[in-house]
């Protein structure tokens, strides 16, 4: 048995958003049925509907920054509630039984997690994401988002969020810390606002000096312009962690000239084109290049709380998507960065 449940849906690569319907599958014993009320657009979305990384699967549905209502659980829930606001981010499935998932990694899951949309779960059938009225998902891969954080403002947190929370923490961001956070888009501002709340000194690093006041106030000591070069001479040596949240080729030399000591530079954005670097800026200082990938169910959920305690919430812009194409047009601005700083759809207009 199934629900049909209307959906945005994007027909074929760099198709147009249409108007559809999908089927849910009725809740199961370990299902949470969520009414979802906002969903964030991320870069990601873009790269997939438009098969920028590969085959992907169509009609596809994305959205993997989900908030919404509970309305049904099943029978042996024991997590969530009628009425509990929740959320979704990057993966809905695991196998749970791997080192990874046991250690509470399931983003690295050695079976391969199920993505929240362009993905099968392990029976094959379809997942669909958050651009749509509903979902159900498994009780383990929901998360509760406390009070103190919107749910509107909530939904990116699901995965820029923890995209930026996670190395920040692994790598051990806080006081007497000097953290570079490179771009500052979606990503990047969620970046700063957790590296100043986890007691950082935060520097932004940005083509241009266009976002400097923004930056400030969501928490950077300091901004500079790399456009031309200089700021690489002046930097020199600064850093003990860069975060860089730039889905465009960088150079990474410069960038790695800019750590100290044992300094890493740490990607979670992901350029379409290979990356390249001379082993020597690595040498020289003993520094890492590294990437990380969202964070696993238990640390989002840190993550979350670790927010709504610092009154933590992303920077958005809502969206009426009433007109699909207003779904087309709000992916054309991410490209150029004419968002400040999250796109996120009212999903009681889908």
């Amino acid at each position: 048995m199934s629900t049909t449940v209307t959906a945005l849906i994007a027909p074929s690569a760099g198709a147009g958003f249409e108007r559809s319907t999908i089927e849910r599958r009725d809740v199961g014993e370990h299902d949470v049925a969520i009414d979802i009320k906002f969903a964030g657009i991320c870069h990601s979305d873009i790269h997939q509907a438009r098969e920028e990384w590969g085959t992907a699967i169509f009609p596809m549905v994305p959205g993997h920054e989900i908030a919404g209502i509970v309305t049904e659980v099943g029978s042996a829930v024991t997590k969530h509630k009628v009425g509990d606001r929740v959320g979704i981010g990057c993966m809905v499935n695991s196998c749970g039984e791997c080192e990874n998932c046991l250690a509470g990694e399931e983003q690295f899951c050695l079976k391969g997690n199920v993505q929240t949309y362009n993905a099968r779960e392990y029976s094959g059938e379809e997942t669909y994401g958050g651009y749509s009225k509903s979902i159900v998902a498994r009780e383990n891969f929901v998360l509760s988002i406390p009070e103190g954080i919107e749910l509107d403002e909530a939904a990116p947190l699901l995965c820029a969020g923890i995209t930026t929370y996670s190395p920040l923490k692994h790598w051990g961001a806080g006081p007497g810390k000097k953290v570079a956070i490179v771009g500052m888009g979606g990503l990047g501002h969620m970046a700063v606002k957790i590296a100043h709340a986890l007691g950082a000194e935060v520097t932004v690093l940005s083509q241009s000096l266009s976002k400097e006041e923004d930056g400030k106030k969501f928490g950077a000591d300091h901004y500079y312009a790399t456009a031309d070069g200089s700021a690489f001479k002046a930097l020199r040596g600064t850093f003990d962690l860069i975060i860089n949240t730039v889905s465009a080729d960088i150079p990474v030399d410069a960038y790695l000239g800019t750590l100290k000591l044992n300094g890493s530079l740490v990607f979670v954005g992901a350029p379409e084109k290979p990356q390249s670097f001379a082993s020597f800026s690595l040498i020289g200082a003993r520094r890492s290049l590294a990437g990380s990938n969202i964070g696993g169910i238990r640390e989002t959920q840190e993550m979350l709380d670790f927010c709504a305690e610092h009154h933590i919430g992303a920077e958005i812009e809502t969206l009426d998507a009433s007109d699909p194409s207003a779904i087309d047009k709000a992916y054309d601005r991410v490209v150029k960065s004419d968002v400040r700083y999250r796109f996120v759809i009212d999903a009681a207009t889908i």
